[in-house]
């Protein structure tokens, strides 16, 4: 394989990468978390828990509401029976009634305000939940949008890479045709171009999986090639304490938020289960009427027996609770360990939050110190290569010496890189915790 032929064919391919990228739709972090947040199955549980909640409040205010019914039936009874005189004849009976009833709560030991009251807590803490589910999100999406950049940025510097080596191998060719080297400098150049084709089809590789992985979280279903995100604005934010955002992420984090509120709903749960204690007093009102029919025997008419039959009643039931097999203390007591749960689950999503925060401070640090010590060695590389460079193209360096010289460079312009974009996301993390959304 010629060395023409391998620019020919790196040529065709970067203007395939190009007019590809330029068809790709191109999608802003911003544009990604608002799609993520809208169309992450996560997400649309949480939305489906919170129709449900909202239902659920529905549900306890309708026990404030009278219950009213009706029935009606007809029988039959046909052969020996039971008469007026207490003896047993032979004949066909006809019974037809009907009634209506109401049932209304007048007081039920405080159960349907306190059961509205905790069904609102619950719901409040489901809405919290589902804010919270939008953050974790966001947060995984903020993540793999930088390593796109990322893997976009080392994909560069590898095809940067190829430049050079594609132009040492038309340089060592032109060398050799002359007859001014030996045949091996020109392979050993050969070899280079392959190595590194070879790592920029690798760092390609890299950005596309990035790219599905992003896809993935925002629940996209388009090919990586016609996906390209937009680069970043320049990040010149100050980098804030941890505890001082761990102090703001308390007021703004919607998992903090959503714990408490499940304190509160087992205080209002532990209320709840106290009103088994309490009597309860209804109102209650009937009407109905009958028609009964012997055969054999004179009847009066279905109208008439409707109309003398009518009866109407109404009272008042009131319970009080002596003894219930100890079912409301187990009730009470239930619910007070689930309130210690819910005091255990805020002590353990503060501490989680804090680690967070203690390790997006810490790696934004080592990032930051990392960074301004790679930047120094990246352009001290830079510059010792251009050095190399010189001696190189006038005979003074051999061909080893030049290619570690180009590949101490990369190192060092990969590390810069890797620095700089820790840097991005932590600082972005901690920014995110310490403000309201």
């Amino acid at each position: 394989m010629s060395g023409n032929y391998i620019m020919k064919t790196l040529l065709l391919l970067m203007l395939l990468t190009a007019s590809l990228s330029a068809a790709a739709e191109t999608w802003t972090l911003d544009q990604c978390i608002d799609y993520a947040t809208e169309h992450n199955l996560t997400v649309k549980q949480q939305i489906v828990s919170r129709m449900q909640a909202e239902q659920s409040v529905t549900t306890a205010k309708s026990r404030y509401l009278p219950t009213v019914s009706a029935t009606a039936g007809q029988s039959w009874n046909i052969g020996r029976g039971l008469t007026a005189e207490n003896t047993y004849a032979d004949r066909n009976t006809s019974t037809f009634s009907w009634n209506g009833s109401l049932n209304a709560p007048l007081f039920d030991g405080l159960n349907t305000p306190r059961q509205v009251a905790y069904a609102k807590a619950n719901l409040q803490q489901v809405i919290e939940e589902y804010e919270a589910a939008k953050e974790d999100i966001t947060i995984n999406v903020i993540s793999a949008y930088l390593q796109v950049l990322y893997c976009k940025e080392l994909n560069d510097v590898a095809l940067q890479q190829v430049d050079l080596s594609k132009y040492e191998l038309t340089r060592q060719e032109a060398l050799l045709e002359a007859g001014k080297i030996p045949e091996v400098d020109m392979l050993e150049a050969k070899s280079q171009l392959a190595s590194d084709l070879l790592n920029a089809t690798q760092t390609d590789n890299d950005c596309t999986m990035a790219k599905i992985d992003l896809l993935q979280l925002l629940m996209l279903d388009i090919a990586p090639e016609d996906f390209e995100v937009a680069p970043l604005a320049d990040d010149s934010d100050m980098l804030i304490s941890a505890d001082e955002a761990y102090t703001l992420a308390l007021q703004y984090n919607h998992s903090i938020i959503a714990a408490r509120k499940g304190i509160t709903a087992s205080d209002k749960n532990i209320a709840l289960a106290k009103t088994g204690y309490m009597p309860s007093l209804y109102f209650n009102l009937g009407v109905g009427s009958s028609y009964y029919k012997i055969s054999g025997y004179p009847n009066e008419s279905f109208g008439d027996q409707m109309k003398h039959n009518y009866s109407t009643y109404f009272g008042f039931s009131l319970s009080v609770p002596i003894f219930d097999a100890l079912s409301t203390r187990n009730s009470v007591k239930q619910a007070k360990v689930q309130k210690i749960n819910a005091e255990l689950q805020l002590d353990q999503a503060e501490q989680q939050l804090f680690r967070a925060i203690q390790q997006a401070y810490y790696q934004a640090i080592g990032s930051q110190e990392k960074l301004q010590s790679s930047i120094i060695a990246d352009e001290a590389a830079q510059a010792a290569f251009v050095a190399m460079q010189e001696k190189y193209n006038i005979g003074r360096a051999t061909p080893t010496e030049y290619e570690q010289s180009k590949s101490k460079a990369l190192r060092t312009t990969s590390e810069r890189i890797q620095a700089n974009y820790e840097l991005i996301l932590r600082t972005r993390l901690l920014r995110y915790y310490s403000t309201p959304h």
